[in-house]
């Protein structure tokens, strides 16, 4: 799995919502946005990362970043999602995962010692001409906001 380094150019992507609109990286062009990756909608620990998303949205907003989530999941997954938690940002499909394996989000993972291919939970700070600023694998749920405030303040 290859993996993104500050500097680099964020790999593209235009998949579709929660609200069936088409989304692409080129949309947040000038602007800097927090991309972050999650296995499932609605598990407790991608429930936590949103939540937590959800509750520094306006944080973030205020150091200038928006925010997109990207899942495997399908559009009306993440709709029942952002409904139940009142998300209020775009929750993106890639349902066939090339996205999340064009920024190395996608990988070998292992539980209770069965192996299997899955989405390694992952952010990302891009600035506003399309370069990552911060990449965070492996990246703790809670701390995704908390990461990209701090990186955001310190920029």
């Amino acid at each position: 799995m290859a993996r993104l380094s500050a500097g680099e150019r964020a790999p593209t992507f235009s998949l579709i919502d929660q609200n069936g609109k088409k989304v692409k990286l080129a949309d947040f062009k000038g602007q800097k946005l927090l991309v972050y990756f999650y296995p499932k909608a609605g598990t407790s620990g991608c429930t936590k990362q949103a939540c937590g998303v959800r509750d520094h949205r306006e944080d973030l907003a205020a150091l200038g970043a928006a925010v997109v989530g990207i899942s495997p999941d399908e559009p009306q997954q993440q709709k029942k999602f952002d409904e139940k938690y009142g998300l209020g940002f775009p929750l993106l499909s890639d349902a066939d995962h090339r996205v999340a394996a064009a920024w190395g989000a996608w990988g070998e993972k292992s539980m209770y010692g069965r192996r299997y291919e899955g989405i390694v939970r992952s952010s990302f700070l891009v600035d506003e001409r399309g370069k990552i600023m911060h990449a965070w694998y492996n990246v703790r749920p809670a701390d995704t906001a908390p990461k990209a405030r701090e990186a955001l303040s310190s920029d």
